[in-house]
């Protein structure tokens, strides 16, 4: 299909346009009379408006573009490049590395393209497109040249097709949930998001602390960091995390801890991910990271303190640089952009106070009143029995 094609991302159902353009094929002068389908040149030549092919420019080229979370893919019927004798081996993206294959749905075949976005770049995707309310990417799907002899004289079929992804998704709650988080800002290539840090209450990551949490000592801490805004568009790297006794991040006035450094742990109890083997919640991966450590406090006073956290946003033309290298000595030196740095700070964290034995006097004071009573009655008891046997023998 010819124009915008409609397209949802999985699991979010966010409706996508998918624009595709290609060159025109020749057909036959006598046959030109629907200006919907063909149109004569100055020159006398006719040519297939765009989506047409044939000698009669009544063939419909059937193409299909897919715009998925994090890939895109198209769809062109074989017959299209057949009219143009072109085959399989020939059709790839600008990049020629990055190449079609045949394949058969329902009976119908088809040349088939699919884009991973962390490859779009290398597969000579063009600049993103960007204004204020839609990120554009577009792709290039080309065949080799015709050859006769040492010229070439046809030109080669090129499909120009792009995925427009909205950035800005916001939810509205009739009775919102108001968490207790900290959120910044930021600008990356005119784009602005937005990026919150929240601490959950257990390990699944479903209920945030909504005040200033209080937690026990060998209890865990659930951190996350997430990009709100645009939803699935940048990938977020935790570079550094630290914890201060002050609410200001680079205060030397009192202790520091490092959890974070360079990306990597720094701390024997912290850990990335959710708990599970599912990728979502390591660093750089995604739009979302977790991490959780060990409740501590520091030596001297105050017990409290502040949670601080670098960050930085990666496009999908950062690839794996936005992963960090925690297993190796030296790390990749990467270049990043200045205005998708920024600092979070969370806290104040407090310490659960254990619960201290309270003893009641009144207890007490009640036993000792029983056993002082007790103690004079049978001191009253011995002195009579003492008298009366003291008369006894007087008498005899």
């Amino acid at each position: 299909m010819t124009g915008y094609q409609k397209s949802k991302v999985f699991l979010h159902l966010v409706t996508l346009l998918c624009a595709v353009r290609s060159i025109s094929g020749e057909c036959e002068i006598s046959q030109c009379s629907d200006p919907s389908t063909c149109s004569l040149s100055q020159r006398r030549t006719c040519k297939c408006a765009i989506g047409f092919f044939g000698d009669l420019c009544d063939q419909v080229a059937i193409m299909n573009v897919t715009c998925g979370k994090d890939f895109i893919s198209i769809l062109v019927d074989e017959e299209f490049f057949k009219y143009y004798n072109v085959g399989i081996e020939a059709v790839h993206l600008s990049n020629a590395s990055c190449r079609a294959h045949r394949e058969e749905i329902s009976g119908s075949v088809y040349f088939m393209v699919h884009t991973p976005m962390d490859q779009y770049t290398a597969c000579g995707g063009k600049p993103l497109e960007k204004n204020i309310t839609h990120i554009v990417y577009s792709l290039m799907m080309m065949s080799d040249p015709l050859i006769y002899g040492n010229i070439v004289r046809d030109p080669v079929v090129q499909l120009e097709y792009k995925c427009i992804y909205p950035y800005t998704r916001r939810l509205s709650l009739e009775f919102p949930i108001i968490s207790f988080s900290s959120e910044r800002m930021f600008k990356v290539s005119e784009v602005d998001a937005k990026v919150e840090m929240s601490l959950f209450k257990d390990h699944t990551y479903t209920e945030a602390f909504t005040s200033a949490p209080t937690i026990k000592l060998g209890d865990q801490i659930y951190v996350q960091i997430q990009v709100t805004e645009p939803e699935d568009f940048f990938h977020l790297k935790v570079n550094e995390c630290w914890a201060t006794q002050t609410p200001q991040a680079n205060d030397k006035s009192g202790f520091s801890h490092s959890l974070l450094v360079n990306g990597c742990t720094n701390d024997k109890t912290t850990s990335f991910g959710n708990g599970t083997a599912h990728p979502a919640g390591r660093n750089g991966e995604g739009s979302t990271v977790r991490y959780s450590f060990d409740m501590f406090r520091f030596v001297y006073e105050p017990h409290i303190f502040y949670l601080h956290c670098a960050v930085h946003l990666c496009t999908p033309e950062d690839g794996k640089s936005c992963i960090p290298e925690c297993k190796t000595v030296s790390k990749r030196e990467v270049v990043m952009n200045e205005q998708a740095q920024g600092l979070l700070s969370y806290g104040p964290i407090r310490r659960e106070l254990p619960v201290q034995p309270t003893i009641n006097l009144l207890a007490l004071v009640l036993p000792l009143a029983v056993i002082w009573t007790l103690g004079i009655f049978l001191f009253v008891l011995i002195s009579i029995a003492k008298a009366g046997n003291r008369r006894h023998m007087t008498n005899s």
